[in-house]
């Protein structure tokens, strides 16, 4: 298998299924950031942490393969398999967004509580970690847009939102693990 086909020389690309979009289309925008942040949880994974983050991340990025997959299916030419299968796309399901529920739950019960918004960083791990939760609201954002004019599954859009709220709650347990300092936001009162 060839990696250059030069189908796409001319600034269109294929969709599963075969529907031919401009490479600016907002689906190909939304599942390249999600293509983006996946990348990012590499590098992230890459880094020294716990054997349970490192596993948890691997299953994240597995998951958001689907979703790239999703996302990059014409839905008119492909059912997912939720019907009559046509393209073999997996979904992305209740018992997905539940996991991450789960380890936000367990993370959540180890870290002081929030009284304050944080900002960004404090050690290169967490600021990665945090990178990652920007992409992954982007991603978001980019589906949100998509589904007003194409039809998205919605537990997508659930996956990525809740998705957002583990990196953030990783990036305190990394603090919290690295004893970085979680420095608040306490705007200034300039009356």
């Amino acid at each position: 298998m060839k990696i250059y086909t030069k189908t796409g020389d001319k600034g269109s690309t294929s969709l599963f299924g075969g529907t031919r979009v401009a490479k600016h289309h907002i689906r190909i925008n939304a599942y390249g950031t999600v293509d983006e942040l996946n990348s990012w949880l590499g590098l992230l994974r890459d880094q020294e942490l716990d054997l349970h983050s490192r596993e948890q991340l691997i299953a994240t990025q597995d998951k958001l393969f689907t979703v790239g997959a999703i996302l990059a299916t014409d839905p008119e030419k492909a059912q997912l398999k939720s019907g009559k299968e046509r393209l073999n796309i997996p979904l992305i399901n209740i018992a997905d967004v539940e996991q991450l529920e789960n380890e936000i739950d367990m993370m959540n019960e180890t870290l002081p509580q929030m009284t304050h918004f944080i900002l960004p960083g404090g050690h290169t791990i967490v600021s990665y970690c945090h990178i990652a939760r920007t992409i992954c609201r982007r991603a978001e954002r980019m589906v949100s847009l998509l589904h007003e004019n194409e039809p998205v599954d919605l537990m997508v859009l659930t996956y990525l939102n809740r998705l957002s709220d583990y990196l953030f709650v990783l990036a305190r347990k990394l603090s919290n693990d690295l004893k970085a300092n979680e420095i608040k936001w306490i705007p200034e009162n300039k009356g």
